[in-house]
């Protein structure tokens, strides 16, 4: 061996991380790659803190821009009993689990005595829950450098962090952020459990499985394919070993096997925390489905009716082709999609690394799942937003390993590393819109400052769709922007502004009485919490509150039924006069003709 290959070969070993918990390797695992040689703890400090300041920038900045959607809206409902009264029961038959509205509430009850009771409840406010999950998603993302590699995690973690649907959703208060957190932390929990053996995992991992369930009565789904995905992984790899390995290989695999209850303290002592995750699991799931325990047993029995009538939902609304989800990440999460294929491609010829391989079963089976059933919207697809990321950052870890197989420079890796991720962010997120340029340039033109640039090149301009989707068109309800699914418009807000100024006329303030004859009118209840005296008729009833608000459709019957004595205030909008709630739904706002300034 020459000087100079000793000197090499020190001093990789000189660079590699030392120890697991900075990223190295156990002896049971694959052999570090170059991504683990090349980059140092300050390095890994200073990359994660980036990410997660980009990702913190997108999800927190000016939360109260959108308005709430109808669900959002329907969720604050509960979250205002909950925090005013105290009260909250668990309802199978139309809403999801309560872990959403509990976590909301914390944040509400801490924020009381400093500003109210009224002003502790806030658009804000409630959309820092599923914002913080959306945050704390990506951080778990780090705790698996071990497991998937230096460069895999780093693009793992920024891939989500840019995500126009896991920014968009991260700003949406529904129960969807959540549940990918408690998926992914459950399988985090339990990955670190069969690697450490600390109960500790253990517990964590039941804590997590009970709040998944907490959350959407999906998790069934998603823990049956992270089970089928487990076997799988295991099984694959026993025949690649098989074929691949040699005779040490083998029978250090069968050892491990064989002596994991003794690494585990034995069969009993495992056993014991078995049992002791089992019933932390149920004191958890019961906790919550109880409203704790201001609803026992009957939200307990509850939950468990959820399952029987979630099974005919598909039958009644929101059904689409089975490919509908591919074709909506190759609309708007084109980069996760292309990568995490990629991505399962090499983990399936090249299964060097188990959570890998598991990843891609996740992700693909995942997709697959939720493919079968009719029941389809867009925010379900962040559960397959995670793994795909996951798969992505495997992908891109392969492409740089292959650079460096080239005996390529570290600067030249660097850069060709920064390409890979510049494609991920910039041309391919649009690249779906190119075939029909008519509808993208309707618009895209909307991006201030970018209208002059040709609409094929605005598809190259890097993070331009998380940012289009998020702030500029998250209301559009163009079929490119699939997360904006039948969402409030922002004309909302504008009917809102017109009600508080009827109310400052009338000197009532928010004892102003409102009559609501429109039979869609969420999320106003939200908008309107502070409001006294708002009647939600949902049909025409006879009134003399000093604000009507009707459909577009009712205006005949408005005028049968209050003749001259309301006057319709002008929206601006459209020659009708009347304010965009939703797509299909426009309200028409009236005010008794002495207000009328």
């Amino acid at each position: 061996m020459s000087t100079a290959s000793t000197k090499s070969n020190s001093k990789q070993k000189v660079n590699r991380p030392k120890s697991p918990a900075a990223g190295g390797r156990r002896a049971d695992q694959a052999p570090a790659t170059l991504s683990e040689t090349v980059m140092d703890e300050r390095t890994w400090f200073i990359a994660v803190t980036a990410i997660l300041l980009l990702a913190a920038i997108l999800r927190l900045y000016n939360l109260d821009l959108v308005p709430l959607h109808h669900d959002e809206g329907v969720n604050g409902n509960f979250l205002v009993r909950l925090v005013h009264d105290g009260y909250y029961h668990y309802d199978p038959a139309n809403y999801h689990g309560p872990t959403l509205y509990y976590f909301a509430a914390v944040i509400a009850w801490i924020l009381r005595p400093f500003v109210g009771p009224n002003a502790s409840l806030t658009t804000t406010g409630t959309r820092l829950v599923p914002a913080l999950f959306g945050l704390a998603t990506i951080g778990l993302i780090f705790t698996l450098r071990r497991n998937l590699g230096t460069i895999a995690t780093l693009s793992a973690a920024f891939l989500l962090a840019i995500s126009p649907g896991a920014v968009y959703l991260s700003r949406y208060f529904i129960h969807e952020t959540q549940f990918v957190f408690f998926t992914l932390g459950l399988v985090v929990a339990l990955l670190k459990y069969f690697e450490e053996l600390n109960p500790a995992y253990l517990i964590l991992a039941a804590i997590s499985a009970a709040l998944l369930f907490a959350t959407k009565e999906t998790a069934m789904i998603s823990v049956g394919v992270l089970l089928i995905a487990l076997v799988v992984t295991q099984v694959y790899r026993l025949l690649w070993r098989s074929i691949e390995g040699t005779t040490n290989q083998k029978k250090g695999r069968t050892d491990d096997y064989r002596t994991f209850f003794e690494k585990a303290g034995g069969s009993s002592r495992l056993t014991v925390w078995l049992v002791t995750a089992f019933a932390v699991f149920l004191a958890v799931y019961v906790l919550f489905y109880s409203s704790f325990f201001t609803n026992y047993p009957q939200g307990v029995y509850d939950s468990l009716k959820t399952f029987q009538i979630w099974t005919k939902t598909g039958q009644e609304a929101h059904k689409h082709p089975a490919a509908t989800y591919i074709w909506w990440l190759i609309q708007q999460e084109s980069p996760l999609l292309v990568f995490g294929a990629l991505g399962a491609i090499v983990a399936v010829l090249t299964p060097r690394r188990s959570f890998a391989l598991f990843s891609a079963l996740w992700a693909f089976g995942i997709i697959a799942a939720y493919s079968l059933i009719a029941y389809k919207t867009p925010w379900l697809s962040l559960s397959f937003i995670v793994p795909l990321a996951l798969t992505s950052g495997v992908a891109i870890d392969w492409f740089y390993e292959e650079l460096g197989g080239w005996e390529a420079s570290k600067r030249l890796r660097g850069y060709a590393l920064a390409g890979i991720l510049l494609v991920a962010i910039g041309p391919l997120p649009g690249m779906a819109r190119i075939f029909d340029e008519a509808a993208f340039r309707a618009t895209s033109d909307t991006f201030e400052g970018l209208s002059s640039i040709p609409v094929h090149w605005k598809t190259f301009i890097p993070g331009y769709q998380t940012i289009d989707l998020n702030f500029i068109n998250y209301d559009n309800d163009n079929r490119y922007y699939v997360y904006v699914y039948a969402h409030t418009r922002r004309e909302t807000l504008k009917l809102l502004e017109e009600i508080d100024k009827v109310a400052e006329r009338t000197h009532e303030g928010k004892d102003t009485g409102i009559t609501i004859v429109s039979a869609d009118y969420w999320p106003l209840p939200w908008y309107l919490r502070d409001y006294k005296r708002v009647g939600y008729h949902g049909h025409m009833t006879p009134s003399n509150e000093p604000i009507i608000i009707a459909r577009q459709d009712q205006a005949e019957e408005v005028q049968t039924t209050f003749g001259d004595r309301y006057q319709q205030i002008q929206s601006g909008f459209n020659t009708a006069g009347s304010f965009p709630l939703r797509p299909g739904v426009d309200l028409l706002l009236y005010t008794r003709r002495e207000l009328v300034p």
